[in-house]
């Protein structure tokens, strides 16, 4: 008779219905996991339907949002592994300014960030126990892009102020009257500022091509398809901890416009040439007309993205989170003192 498995909690505040990062990263790490576990992925702990249930392990996404989660657990199971999974508002904002998302710093055993550059951000006592495990995605060939009138650039994202929306919208006014870049925005409009400037940005009629073309929310498949179909895509966020649609790109051959923050630097390296200042529509515009114009330089973005590929294969996420509740169980637990 084989002993019974382990049960992993997986609590993530963002469930399938936002279809977002954090979503994306807890459905799957589940599948990663439950080869070897009985795992529970629900918004909060405890759940509705798991009031008597004593996890083994905890895994919370997101230090600010999970943090009532992440107290309870540590109250009800002082003697058990409790991870902290960072997000970039945690990283970039939360941990510096709220006293929540620092006391689950202080209560977790086990903290992860998803880019290199992320450790930077913690105390000494809290990078000790943290670990980088990048995201993952599925390798797919580049699709068939569009026909030869535009160059076809996705921006992925649902719009919110961290996602920093409105800079690529203002890039294309700034693009010459003979641009062929024409970008293609998927995501969801979480404030009526944005609402309106995508609805007047789609209803605009442009010298040449169409450059602007909102699709509002896709299924996560559709995007993937238009990720592939595109020949480049944009970031402009402000603040970011590991952004699953970089990874998606990467793992699909499609070169990375990307705002120049210690999240995206994390993801594509130090060295990588596809960036431009946050926020900074002008050198944006700039970009996007060299990428469209320039073949050598647009093969070259090609090459760096293909260097990093690597690092999001699926076995070496999986690998690495095997390995991390694998280790924090067998760990005695440490968590920081308050």
């Amino acid at each position: 008779m084989h002993p019974p498995k382990a049960t992993v909690a997986i609590i993530s505040p963002a469930l399938r219905k936002a279809n977002n990062g954090n979503w994306q990263t807890a459905s799957r790490w589940s599948r990663f996991l439950r080869a070897g576990y009985d795992v529970l992925l629900a918004a909060e702990w405890p759940s509705d339907g798991e009031r008597g249930a004593l996890p083994d392990c905890m895994i919370a996404l997101h230090a600010r949002r999970s943090a009532d989660s992440i107290a309870r657990f540590a109250a009800a199971c002082p003697d058990r592994p409790l991870v902290a999974v960072l997000t970039g508002t945690d990283l970039y904002r939360d941990i510096h300014c709220d006293e929540s998302a620092r006391r689950s710093l202080d209560l977790a055993t086990h903290l992860v960030v998803l880019q290199d550059e992320g450790p930077a951000e913690l105390s000494p006592r809290h990078r000790a126990k943290c670990r980088v495990i990048y995201q993952s995605a599925p390798a797919c060939a580049p699709g068939t892009p569009g026909g030869g009138s535009t160059f076809d650039i996705v921006l992925v994202g649902h719009m919110r102020a961290e996602k920093d929306p409105l800079t690529p919208m203002r890039a294309l006014e700034l693009l010459p009257d003979d641009s062929r870049v024409r970008l293609i925005h998927i995501g969801g409009a979480l404030d009526d500022v944005y609402l309106q400037a995508a609805q007047a940005l789609q209803a605009r009629v442009w010298p040449a091509v169409q450059r602007y073309v909102w699709l509002a929310s896709l299924p996560h498949a559709e995007t993937r398809r238009r990720i592939r179909q595109a020949q480049a895509m944009v970031i402009s966020s402000v603040m970011e901890g590991g952004a699953n649609v970089i990874v998606e790109a990467v793992s699909s051959g499609v070169p990375v416009l990307a705002s120049r923050i210690p999240g995206n630097i994390g993801m594509l390296g130090s060295d990588y040439e596809g960036f431009f200042p946050a926020g900074d529509a002008r050198q944006l515009a700039l970009l996007l007309e060299r990428v469209s114009r320039d073949a050598g330089f647009l093969a070259h973005l090609r090459e760096q993205v293909a260097r990093r590929a690597p690092l999001f294969a699926p076995a070496r996420e999986q690998a690495e989170v095997i390995k991390l509740v694998a280790d924090a169980l067998i760990q005695p637990r440490a968590a920081s003192p308050p």
